[in-house]
């Protein structure tokens, strides 16, 4: 890589403050970079490292008005310097090309132009796959489901039967869709299986990272609305609504029959018993255990789940207690002692 300031700046639409004819040869991290790197600063806590940082120049948010050092400003200096480093270094992934001798297709299978299949994939029968999909080394689609074009899924992913799933989504590794949801009738002691008839379906442009569970709805649907992204290893439940552009961290585990609106975050850990809903624009902070309904544009946080300024005021209390026993202790012995006296 070899680019001056100012072509650096016409890649991710930024302003420069400073020379514009620095050469930049490199990227790294605001600790990491040296000489000749460019780097980024998105969160204002981390200011002076400015001072600190040896990089040739830095990409800031445009509330950065002065600088120790040439500067690119941006709307948003995280997404513009992805954005340059998947202009400057573009991914270099070796993708199935065609299809792989090794891979079982079924009956009346439908294959878009340009799909790709690796070796040792499974395609059950009346499978639809989308323009430009690649399905990589070891995954398994089930009879009747449809995947939209351009889609990526990863080794090792399993899309049970009759499982819709949209257009530009990624299925990363070990990731599971359509199993059955977790239901049984408890007869005398004895747990009879309730049988799961219903389906999942993904919408458009969604992520689905590694190692995540999501079953299928007892009936009707589990949904996961368009622009969803979800994190490695969360389990979600039969019969769950995401909404549109929400974001679910790791490990959060969410409860059948559960709605879950748009835009919402779950930060990790996050547990969700079932048959509640967490309204639009809600975020819920990591580890909380949420067993009510949430309103739209609230955050909570705790076990269970409070709103935010009100799990930290209870949290500081309990922080309190060892001081607030000493406390009662010493007033206790004081009284024993006026009581003694009294006596």
């Amino acid at each position: 890589m070899q680019k001056t300031l100012k072509e650096i700046a016409g890649i991710i639409d930024g302003e420069i403050s400073g020379n514009p004819d620095i050469i930049i040869t490199g990227i790294s991290g605001i600790r990491e970079a040296r000489e000749g790197d460019i780097t980024f600063l998105a969160n204002p806590k981390y200011l002076p490292l400015l001072e600190k940082t040896g990089a040739s120049a830095v990409i800031t948010s445009r509330e950065v008005k002065e600088a120790p050092k040439p500067i690119i400003r941006t709307d948003n200096p995280s997404f513009a310097f992805a954005k340059l480093i998947s202009f400057i270094s573009p991914a270099e992934s070796r993708r199935p090309q065609g299809i792989h001798p090794s891979a079982i297709l079924g009956k009346d299978v439908s294959l878009g132009r340009s799909v790709a299949i690796g070796p040792y994939a499974v395609i059950e029968d009346s499978v639809s796959i989308g323009d430009g999909c690649v399905i990589y080394s070891g995954c398994f689609v089930g009879h009747h489901s449809k995947i939209g074009g351009d889609c990526v899924i990863y080794p090792n992913v399993s899309i049970r039967e009759q499982v819709t799933i949209g257009s530009r989504v990624i299925i990363h590794s070990g990731t599971v869709i359509g199993s059955d949801g977790f239901g049984f009738a408890t007869i005398e002691g004895l747990h009879h299986k309730i049988p799961q008839v219903g389906t999942v379906e993904i919408g458009d442009d969604v992520e689905i990272g590694a190692n995540v569970t999501i079953d299928r709805a007892r009936f009707d649907k589990t949904v996961i609305g368009s622009g969803t992204k979800i994190d490695n290893l969360v389990q979600i439940a039969h019969n769950v609504s995401i909404g549109n552009n929400s974001i679910i961290v790791a490990q959060v585990g969410i409860s059948g029959s559960t709605t879950v609106g748009n835009n919402v975050i779950l930060a990790g850990q996050a547990g969700l018993v079932g048959h509640i809903s967490v309204g639009d624009n809600s975020i819920v902070m990591a580890q909380s255990g949420v067993s009510k309904s949430i309103p739209p544009d609230t955050m909570v946080w705790g076990y269970p789940a409070k709103p935010a300024k009100q799990a930290k005021r209870a949290n500081a209390c309990v922080q309190n207690l060892p001081r607030l026993y000493e406390t009662v202790s010493e007033l206790k012995k004081k009284i024993e002692e006026l009581e003694a006296k009294l006596k």
